[in-house]
């Protein structure tokens, strides 16, 4: 039943107040001050039950400011919850009333009855103080809002107000109906867990003066790139629909609903149907997930002794025990203060100490679990002096509680040849006393061992993971250089040190029969050896014309510095990503500029480097005689190796596309393209499909997909929310990203773009005192967050250098079990 088109004076109310609802004259009383989580514990002067007790009703409330008809959006409004309240099972429905006359916010019987109250207002200051006190004691007493597009505009002289609804509309926003895109990223809450991710619908979209994200829980973005935004736009990040507890009560907003077909439309019945089924306590809902003080970020270790690398060394990654330890290695570098040998001509040329430490979550003490001696304290200053060889990847066996095995990934100093200036990459596994936390480094078997060049600086990559059938994912570098090549396409073939390039990657990461610039996939053994699973990029037996081979540990080709991996074990997709070239813009005559890039990988591909980048993007072939002047394009689709310094087959696998790309002029750079498929590479053609996408300063720091353990009793635990999202990030901390991305299972394995970003900077802080250089983060069997903040020099450890643990404090989900209500049978 609704009440329309009544005087004031002639309003009648449906039913009477269930018994014991409300305690008498609680609802007239003042209005406390505005509180951000739910439920208070009862005390004598609370109600003995929240609103609207076991028969659920909802109010709507129309009233408004401005004169004249009653909009045709309030009659449509009225009818689609009406008719929502009276679908689904019976312990989900619930009965409607409907009115406009504001004085109903002053009789705490009438008020008392409603489970929530559905603001469908043109807006305007539609309650006077004495009304809006009654509207805040009914939150406080865990009463349910529900504000529609316009109510956004109601009471804008009300600060409270303000917080309930969350945001006001901007100056300028668009008036007329326009279809857009909706990333509908919570696929959790009852209000959008049933909606598609990507959901097209036509309505009036309002901008915010202030954006709420971070303050409030959102559940559902306008993309703005899909519609004129117009001058108010808000960017990337703009909320549409959100929730929040507040003040005692639970406030649901959307800025959908400002069209009469809006009410029709099933999606949206959908939307507004889970809506209602929270702010009634019908069913729980986290609606504390995103906002920011819900976390906090903690460091771990203390800086280290001066001159000593005690709590930790130089940053280089990590990995959590099954018991919470959390191992992290230091790649090689000592603190500034120590001397680094350049001199190829001193034995001691490189030599540095890669470092294993152990945080125990139970002592909160480190321990130095070993070192290794390893090339890898060069550092700074010109191309062939730099080095990032060292101690590059940490994993702990799958059954390592029982086995204690520990696999590092590193370039030991004794596999040096100062002569050739040639080193030997390997993995071993270690064993650890897990009494003492120290590794017993006699124990090491030798896995995999490949040949690196040492002459020329750089891309050792490094990174480790499992999947969940006991294969070891390696990730290589290309160990090429920067340079040579101005910072395009890694293709020089000219320069070479005693025979062997240091700037052409077609020797590498595109060589079908060279581990370097790859994604390696083995089986390992328990007597210290390794077995091929099927499935990997090549067999090893694969020959052509040439007589080229190929290396049967490749699961993927054409990566150039993938410093870190991540395997999803509740899918076995893998999850990586990798630092571009230097060039700083685009070039018609080369090709892309700088792509850092991320990609999810469903099976063995080559991902194109130094051929293409991003969404097959291709670089200009250069090749003998002359390296400065271009040849043709390359094709993506059949790249060949003609590279004089290649070993293995000519005809490569076509190359795959990447699902994250960015550069410094934005994320997802994409140009018009010739009949041949070549990109214009113009700036001024560029569309930027990412835009919470930005470079600079970048270096790609591929993060895990997080999985939510309903068993886990953990309170640091990161909410469901979360759960099945990916995080990217950067090493930098300015326009770089830190997001949780959701990624469409149905074109990711093609290189679908994300659908749907979450910015993570005030979750996981930014800036010189908080994780400012990200250099590896897992979560932990606890469900919280470890990072590794770098620290604030290059090729050393300072007193930045740091563990971090980023933990969840908002708690579940609301309302309370108990505080459940049982819809109209």
């Amino acid at each position: 039943m609704h009440l329309r088109g009544l005087s004031k004076g002639r309003r009648v109310w449906a039913a009477s107040l269930a018994a014991g609802v409300v305690t008498a004259g609680l609802l007239s009383g003042p209005a406390a001050n505005a509180r951000p989580y739910p439920e208070p514990p009862l005390t004598t002067m609370s109600i003995k039950s929240p609103p609207g007790g076991a028969n659920v009703r909802v109010l709507i409330f129309h009233g408004s400011a401005a004169a004249g008809e009653e909009s045709p959006v309030v009659n449509a409004g009225i009818e689609a919850i009406e008719k929502i309240g009276l679908s689904g099972p019976a312990n989900r429905r619930f009965k409607v009333e409907a009115t406009d006359d504001a004085s109903v916010f002053t009789n705490e019987t009438k008020l008392g009855r409603f489970n929530a109250i559905v603001f469908l207002t043109g807006g305007g200051d539609v309650l006077d103080a004495e009304q809006e006190a009654g509207l805040e004691a009914y939150m406080e007493a865990g009463g349910g809002f529900v504000g529609l597009h316009d109510a956004a505009r109601a009471e804008p002289y009300s600060d409270w107000f303000t917080g309930l609804v969350g945001a006001r509309p901007a100056a300028s926003s668009p008036s007329a109906v326009q279809r857009a895109t909706v990333e509908v990223g919570d696929r959790r809450h009852p209000a959008t867990k049933d909606l598609p991710v990507q959901w097209k619908h036509p309505d009036k979209w309002l901008n915010w003066a202030k954006n709420p994200s971070g303050d409030v829980h959102t559940v559902a973005r306008v993309r703005e790139s899909s519609y004129q935004p117009g001058a108010g736009a808000n960017g990337w990040d703009h909320p549409v629909s959100w929730c929040r507890d507040y003040d005692g009560g639970r406030s649901f907003y959307t800025g959908m609903g400002g069209t009469v077909s809006s009410y029709d439309e099933t999606d949206f019945r959908a939307h507004l149907r889970g809506a209602l089924m929270w702010t009634t306590r019908l069913e729980q809902a986290d609606c504390k997930a995103t906002i920011n003080a819900n976390y906090a970020a903690e460091r771990l270790t203390k800086p280290n002794q001066p001159g000593q690398n005690d709590q930790i060394g130089e940053p280089h990654g990590l990995v959590t025990a099954p018991d919470g330890r959390v191992f992290y290695i230091g790649r090689g570098g000592a603190d500034s203060s120590q001397p680094v040998v350049t001199d190829w001509n001193n034995p001691d040329i490189g030599k540095g100490k890669g470092e294993i430490h152990v945080y125990d979550p139970k002592t909160k003490q480190v321990t130095l679990a070993g070192a290794l001696t390893v090339f890898g304290n060069k550092g700074g200053g010109d191309e062939l002096i730099k080095v990032e060889e060292g101690l590059l990847g940490i994993e702990l066996d799958p059954e390592f509680q029982q086995s204690g095995w520990v696999y590092l990934h590193y370039t030991p100093h004794s596999g040096i040849n100062r002569d050739t200036r040639m080193a030997e990459r390997r993995v071993s596994r270690f064993t650890l006393d897990q009494a003492t936390n120290k590794l017993d480094l006699a124990s090491e078997k030798v896995l995999l061992k490949w040949p690196v060049q040492v002459h020329s600086c750089c891309h050792s990559g490094g990174g480790m993971t499992w999947d969940s059938r006991g294969n070891l994912y390696i990730a290589t570098g290309d160990n090429n250089s920067s340079g040579f090549s101005d910072g395009y396409s890694g293709n020089n073939p000219q320069p070479n040190y005693k025979g062997v390039s240091f700037a052409d990657a077609r020797r590498t990461a595109g060589n079908t029969n060279n581990l370097n610039g790859k994604i390696l996939r083995i089986h390992p053994e328990p007597d210290g050896t390794f077995t091929l699973p099927e499935g990997n990029l090549f067999t090893g037996k694969e020959t052509d014309e040439g007589g080229g081979k190929t290396r049967g540990e490749i699961y993927v080709m054409g990566v150039r510095n993938p410093a870190r991996i991540f395997v999803d074990k509740s899918t076995d997709v893998l999850y990586a990503g990798w630092v571009g070239p230097d060039a700083g813009a685009p070039s018609t005559t080369w090709g892309p500029a700088k792509y850092d890039t991320f990609a999810v990988i469903t099976k063995a591909s080559n991902r194109g480097w130094p051929y293409c980048m991003g969404n097959k993007q291709p670089y200009r072939d250069r090749n003998l005689p002359d390296p400065s002047q271009p040849l043709g394009w390359y094709d993506c689709d059949h790249p060949k190796n003609e590279s004089p310094n290649n070993d293995g087959l000519v005809n490569l696998p076509p190359v795959t596309g990447n699902n994250i790309w960015y550069s410094p002029q934005g994320g997802a750079p994409d140009y018009p393209r010739d009949a041949n498929g070549v990109p214009s590479y113009k700036p001024e053609e560029a569309t930027y499909r990412l835009p919470w996408l930005k470079g600079g300063g970048q270096a790609a720091m591929n993060g895990p997909v997080y999985r939510y353990d309903t068993g886990s009793t953990s309170t640091a635990k990161w909410p469901a929310y979360w759960d099945g999202k990916w995080f990217v990030g950067d090493f930098y901390d300015a326009d770089q990203p830190r997001n949780a991305v959701l990624m469409d299972p149905k074109t990711q394995g093609d290189g679908g773009l994300p659908v749907h970003s979450e910015s993570l900077k005030k979750i996981v802080p930014i800036g010189n005192d908080g994780i400012k250089n990200l250099m590896d983060w897992k979560f932990g069997p606890d469900g919280a967050l470890y990072v590794l903040d770098y620290g604030r020099g290059f090729f050393t450890s300072d007193s930045k250098s740091a563990l971090w643990r980023v933990t969840y404090k908002g708690g579940g989900p609301t309302p309370a079990a108990d505080r459940l209500a049982r819809g109209t049978e």
